[in-house]
């Protein structure tokens, strides 16, 4: 892309400027957005290098997932996402047919969960990178919060554990020659599916509480419970992915560490009271993890459980 005015042309080919969540769109200084409700609003950075190479990361993986990420917040609110802006760091040494294959991607994705982009900004960088913040409306029942559990509640996940784990590895090992090894473990590496639907069915069945696991079930869970609290987790590695066990095998390690540990698996981690479970238990791929323990801590198949999952600080 040789100007702003190419890169914005582009942009009004894959997207939209009209949509009932904006009263005004892209094009003016601000988007302008239409009251009436509460929004929730998340943003994350997706930075060469840090979250993605494009050594395996095709330019549609890229835009895909850079939207995927954040969408997966609004999923874990019980909310539906309606609008998203994306600030974009323009590596110049990108040709044109790698930024149409990027927002084609993205565009589909924000098609498929009817969402609009509301405006952004553009810079060129020695990196490629973006920023992306997205608006979601409430679910039946309003926003589902982390921190709302109580001892005995059950815990539990949809989505698979682990699985995005073994994808990363595997293509830092083999390179693209990992999607034939372990295809789905790739997948959800590169195109991880928000939950939207799952999202907004748990929340009107009646769950207390939901988030996304990002860092891992290890890190995320203790986010999710709060301080006073802890899990009493029983993983039968039968419920995992054929590609977390088979790749927690050949390095050694055992299914359910591997996959508590695993990070960006972007399932929905969640807890409902037991008298209150019908509805959830339910809800498809629902996968009982255990019950909120009185003591801080976790345990693992009866056994403590200390490892931590991923921290974007560790070196």
């Amino acid at each position: 892309m040789k100007s702003e005015e190419q890169f914005l042309e582009l942009i009004d080919a894959h997207f939209p400027r009209e949509h009932d969540f904006l009263a005004l769109g892209r094009g003016d200084d601000c988007a302008v957005l239409r009251g009436g409700s509460d929004y929730c609003v998340s943003s994350d950075l997706f930075l060469e290098g840090v979250h993605f190479r494009r050594e395996y990361f095709s330019a549609a993986d890229i835009g895909y997932k850079a939207l995927a990420v954040n969408i997966s917040d609004i999923a874990a609110m019980g909310a539906k996402p309606v609008a998203f802006t994306l600030d974009l760091m323009a590596s110049p040494d990108l040709p044109d047919e790698f930024w149409d294959a990027f927002f084609k991607s993205m565009s589909m994705l924000a098609r498929q969960n009817e969402m609009v982009l509301a405006g952004g900004d553009l810079s060129r960088s020695d990196r490629l990178g973006m920023s992306i913040t997205v608006f979601g409306a409430p679910g039946s029942t309003g926003f589902l919060r982390r921190r709302n559990c109580a001892f005995g509640d059950i815990l539990f996940a949809v989505g698979d554990l682990g699985l995005a784990r073994a994808g990363l590895l595997a293509l830092e090992k083999d390179g693209p020659a990992a999607r034939e090894t372990l295809p789905a473990a790739v997948l959800a590496h590169l195109r991880p599916k928000p939950k939207v639907m799952i999202g907004t069915l748990l929340n009107a069945a009646g769950v207390k509480g939901l988030m996304d696991v990002s860092d891992g079930l290890a890190r995320d869970l203790p986010r999710f419970l709060g301080p006073d609290l802890g899990a009493d987790l029983v993983l039968d590695p039968g419920k995992l992915n054929a590609n977390v066990i088979s790749y927690a095998e050949s390095i050694g390690e055992d299914p359910a560490a591997f996959a508590v540990t695993g990070g960006e698996d972007y399932a929905l981690l969640g807890a409902v009271s037991p008298f209150e479970a019908g509805k959830a238990q339910s809800v498809p791929g629902y996968i009982q993890l255990g019950t909120v323990t009185k003591t801080p801590g976790i345990t693992l198949n009866g056994s403590p459980f200390k490892v931590a999952g991923f921290d974007h600080f560790d070196t």
